[in-house]
């Protein structure tokens, strides 16, 4: 979690505001950013580049020495790992917690110096200590309740991911049973081809899927589906290198690299808190581009093209990587077979 960046924003000139801001800064276990604006902290909390940002309003010294309410903003991006959404949530209630407990106090010890006062001013007092402090809980780019929607990003991906891996060891095991009646290249080709039109059909089928079950609509839908067919192919071309290598035994790579972007994908926990193994994965296959880019497409209103570009990029790595295979290790046409009556 210390790997994890927010930003404190503190527009107050007063002691007050000044002394928050510091007792925030040196509690939480954070890396605390404060030299943002609050319009720039916001838009880094849209990239996903903050976990949560804290506002001090500049008329918050002002307001609690008047006796008002002296209002923090929190805010939060629900559009992100779940884990930093939860525990962020946690956090600023914890903080909440304590802040209305000190100003509460402070709040109770002036009003005691003035005793003996009618019922009605007694009521008002009362209120008074009750609103000495606001924090305000601030979502942006809210979620839907339900984990259909908070894991569709995630579970999309995954089984578009599995439905490629399976595919990828049948259409190479039979462009290697059909060496010698075409070139090497041709089948390569075929085997592309094969895998597109597997991608179009199974991304029609996921998508009336999640229509039914999830309340996305019909724009979001397109833009989903032109991924869906990047992620197919994508995942495709980077299951078949180690089928291309090594036959059917390139399912024994290529289910523990499975395993490992199901942690690497940034559904459940940001790039910032893994592992370096974890964090490499999350660069070099495509599950974590496409999770986020599914994250901004859905829920956010940051852009998603850093990471469609992303998911571009291994998928096209991938592609050449398999052609220098085909090209290398699969120069030796076999013999015709005979056909035995």
């Amino acid at each position: 979690m210390d790997q994890l960046k927010i930003a404190l924003v503190n527009e107050d000139a007063g002691e007050t505001g000044i002394q928050i801001a510091k007792q925030l800064s040196e509690s939480l276990p954070f890396e605390i950013e404060s030299d943002y604006s609050n319009e720039k902290a916001l838009q880094k909390l849209e990239d996903n580049k903050i976990a949560l940002l804290i506002h001090i309003p500049e008329n918050f010294s002002a307001s609690a020495q008047k006796g008002e309410s002296a209002e923090i903003n929190f805010t939060v991006n629900e559009a992100s790992a779940t884990m930093v959404s939860s525990s962020m949530s946690t956090i600023v209630k914890e903080i909440n917690q304590q802040l209305s407990t000190s100003f509460s106090t402070q709040t109770a010890q002036g009003i005691l110096m003035n005793m003996n006062v009618p019922e009605e001013q007694a009521a008002a007092m009362a209120q008074q200590i009750e609103n000495a402090y606001v924090g305000n809980y601030v979502i942006i780019n809210d979620v839907p309740d339900g984990m259909h929607n908070s894991m569709l990003p995630m579970f999309l991906t995954m089984a578009c991911y599995v439905g490629a891996m399976i595919a990828s060891m049948q259409l190479v095991q039979v462009y290697k049973h059909n060496r010698g009646k075409a070139s090497r290249f041709k089948l390569f080709g075929y085997v592309q081809l094969s895998a597109l039109i597997i991608a179009i059909v199974s991304t029609i089928f996921a998508l009336i899927v999640a229509y039914l079950i999830t309340d996305l609509d019909t724009a979001v839908m397109l833009k989903v589906a032109g991924q869906q067919v990047l992620l197919y192919m994508a995942a495709f071309n980077v299951c078949a290198i180690f089928t291309f290598l090594i036959g059917e035994a390139g399912m024994i790579i290529n289910i523990p690299i499975l395993l490992s972007q199901t942690i690497a994908n940034g559904a459940t926990i940001p790039r910032e808190m893994m592992y370096g193994y974890y964090e490499v994965v999350s660069y070099i296959t495509p599950m974590y581009h496409s999770v986020n880019s599914y994250f901004a497409v859905m829920f956010g209103s940051t852009d998603a093209s850093p990471f469609v570009w992303g998911l571009v990029a291994v998928g096209v790595g991938a592609l050449i990587i398999n052609l220098l295979v085909v090209t290398v290790l699969h120069r030796k046409e076999p013999a015709p077979r005979s056909i035995i009556q």
